[in-house]
C-alpha cells in the first residue's frame, strides 16, 4: 500500500526565499501542485480554500462535502484530503506554517479558532452572497499584498489572515450557539483541552473517567461540556478519534490489521472490529476496499 504523502509548503514556492507562507488562485494552484494534490494527502501546515466558482467534492478525513460558490474550508496539519473538481472552478487558497503566525502573536494561537482547535468542528463554512463579498475582499487584499513589496509586509499579511479567521469564527458562532456566548466560550475552551488530552493519550486511555480526571472535573461534568460543545458523549469523541486514526493507519501504513489494531491500544482485534464497524458503518477491510478502489 502506498503512503499517503505529507506536503510541505516549500513543494509549492517555485524557488521562493520563504517557505512559511503561500497564497495563489485556484487555477494556478491546480496548475503549480498539480502533481502532488490530484492524489489523497496532509499537509503540514495550516490551509484555508475559498471556491468562488464551479462545483465538486471536498473530502476531508474521510468525510465528503459539497463544493459550491461560498464555500469556505479550513485545513489543519495531518488531515488527509482530496477533491474532485469542475473545469471552471475558482477561488482562493493561502496556507502558512505554525511558526509564522503564532511567533508574531504572544496570546493568538492558530488552534484558539475553533475550525483549526477541534477534529470535531466542522471543516467548510458555506458564506452567503454578503458574507461571501466581504471574504472575497479580503483574500483578494491577502493577495495583492503577497505580491507587493510594501513596508511591513509580513505584519499585514498576518492582520489580514486574523480577519479572516476570526470573521469565519463569527460566522461560525451564527450556527453554533455555544460560541455565541460567554459560558459558551468556556465550555469550548474546557473541551479544546480535553480534545488536546486525547491527543496525547488516546492510543492508552479512552475511559472517561481518565480525561475527566486530568482536567480535574467529574465524568459527569465532562459529559455535560462535551454534549453542549458538539452534542456527543465524551466516549463518542475518544471512539471517533481512535477511529480516525485507524482510518489514516489503513491508508497509509504497510501493517496487518492486527499490528494496527495493537498500536490503537486493542489487544483484542475482534473487540477493535467491533469499535470500528460501529462508529463508521464498516469493518476496517471493507474501510480499505472502498478507499484503495
Amino acid at each position: 500500500m502506498n503512503p499517503i504523502s505529507v506536503l510541505h509548503i516549500d513543494l509549492f514556492q517555485k524557488g521562493k526565499t520563504t517557505s512559511d507562507f503561500y497564497f495563489n488562485t485556484m487555477k494556478n494552484h491546480l496548475v503549480v501542485g498539480h502533481s502532488h494534490i490530484e492524489k489523497p494527502h496532509r499537509h503540514d501546515f495550516y490551509a484555508a480554500v475559498l471556491f468562488t466558482n464551479g462545483v465538486g467534492v471536498h473530502e476531508i478525513d474521510f468525510q465528503k462535502y459539497e463544493v459550491t460558490e461560498g464555500s469556505l474550508f479550513f485545513l489543519s496539519p495531518g488531515q488527509i484530503h482530496s477533491w474532485e473538481l469542475s473545469e471552471d472552478i475558482e477561488g482562493y487558497i493561502f496556507f502558512c506554517s505554525q511558526e509564522f503566525y503564532e511567533m508574531h502573536y504572544v496570546n493568538q494561537k492558530l488552534r484558539n479558532f475553533p475550525f483549526f482547535g477541534s477534529v470535531s468542528f466542522p471543516r467548510k463554512l458555506q458564506l452567503n452572497t454578503e458574507d461571501l463579498k466581504t471574504t472575497v475582499t479580503l483574500f483578494q487584499e491577502l493577495g495583492q499584498e503577497h505580491l507587493s513589496k510594501n513596508i511591513m509586509k509580513e505584519g499585514m499579511i498576518l492582520s489580514l489572515m486574523s480577519r479572516i479567521f476570526i470573521n469565519s469564527t463569527r460566522l461560525f458562532s451564527k450556527d453554533f450557539d455555544t460560541l455565541a456566548s460567554a459560558g459558551g466560550l468556556s465550555y469550548f475552551k474546557h473541551y479544546q483541552d480535553f480534545e488536546n488530552l486525547i491527543e496525547q493519550h488516546f492510543t492508552e486511555q479512552k475511559s472517561i473517567a481518565y480525561y475527566a480526571s486530568l482536567l480535574g472535573i467529574s465524568s459527569k461534568h465532562l459529559n455535560r461540556i462535551v454534549q453542549t460543545v458538539v452534542q456527543k458523549t465524551a466516549t463518542d469523541v475518544i471512539t471517533e478519534r481512535v477511529v480516525l486514526e485507524a482510518k489514516r493507519m489503513l491508508m497509509y501504513l504497510d501493517e496487518s490489521l492486527v499490528e494496527i489494531s495493537l498500536r490503537l491500544g486493542y489487544e483484542e482485534y475482534s473487540y477493535f472490529v467491533r469499535v470500528f464497524r460501529k462508529s463508521s458503518g464498516m469493518t476496517p477491510t471493507q474501510f480499505m476496499r472502498k478507499y484503495k478502489a
